[in-house]
């Protein structure tokens, strides 16, 4: 089994891979637990071998381990958690035989953060043509990849729960309200809360919608839109923007990497 690993800013997602009658991997469980760097491998174990479990799965079955950060603090936890339970060496997606393998055409490719370069990679062994992939997560990022697989350039925007923050956070009077579903299709809020969640959850919108268009318009070719991350389900019940919602990009894109790495 492979244990995949996605280390976010604000949760980290772990993922048991196992293998499937066609020879693929598929998931078998998912856990999630909150980001903190201080957190270490031996309280990673804890957690993880009573999940694991209840699973019946045992440590020994887990014969590959790998991970991906935008948290460089979390890796040293991370990897004492993989060496000390595990037993195994911890590939860490981008380098050594986990390298990306893809081309970054933008001027310093090191800047690519870790998810998104595997969003890339699954996004373009999924799907096909020129893609955007749009990731909700702690910030909200539209990455543009070309036909050929090669990352292109992207936008970062401040995730939907960090503009709700600092709306509450910055104003004496306004309450905090839960980003859900609005109830119709209103855009006049009669109440606080109301218009709160209109402005929030469909100026959300609108931002996504402009801004692909824009995007499309300076690839100058038809691109399919992949949506991914906690947010995506909600969104696309509201929007007929996406072509796929697929909430495990991330970590399909570090099994394809697992088994290019294990090729080598």
């Amino acid at each position: 089994m492979l244990l995949a690993i996605d280390v976010g800013n604000t949760n980290v997602v772990f993922a048991l891979f196992a293998m499937n009658a066609e020879g693929g991997r598929t998931i078998k469980a998912r856990w999630r637990i909150a980001t903190d760097p201080r957190r270490t491998g031996d309280e990673y174990a804890v957690w993880l071998m009573q999940l694991l479990e209840i699973r019946g799965v045992s440590r020994k079955e887990v014969k590959q381990i790998i991970v991906s950060t935008v948290v460089p603090r979390a890796l040293h936890n991370i990897e004492v958690l993989a060496k000390n339970y595990f037993n195994l060496d911890l590939v860490i997606a981008g380098q050594g035989k986990a390298d990306y393998a893809i081309d970054v055409d933008v001027p310093d490719p090191r800047s690519l953060g870790s998810d998104r370069a595997v969003n890339a990679i699954a996004a373009h062994a999924k799907y096909a043509g020129d893609l955007i992939v749009i990731d909700f997560g702690t910030a909200t990022t539209l990455d543009a990849i070309d036909f050929h697989g090669a990352y292109k350039g992207g936008i970062i925007a401040p995730g939907i729960n960090l503009s709700l923050d600092a709306l509450v956070g910055n104003t004496a009077k306004l309450p905090r309200i839960a980003i859900e579903s609005p109830k119709n299709d209103n855009v006049i809020g009669t109440n606080t809360e109301d218009q709160m969640l209109i402005g929030v959850f469909w100026g959300y919108v609108a931002m996504m919608e402009g801004l692909v268009a824009r995007m499309r318009a300076q690839i100058g070719r038809p691109a399919k839109v992949v949506a991914t991350g906690g947010l995506a389900v909600l969104f696309n019940e509201h929007t007929d923007l996406f072509d796929a919602v697929d909430p495990d990009l991330t970590l399909d894109g570090l099994a394809i990497l697992a088994e290019r790495a294990a090729a080598k």
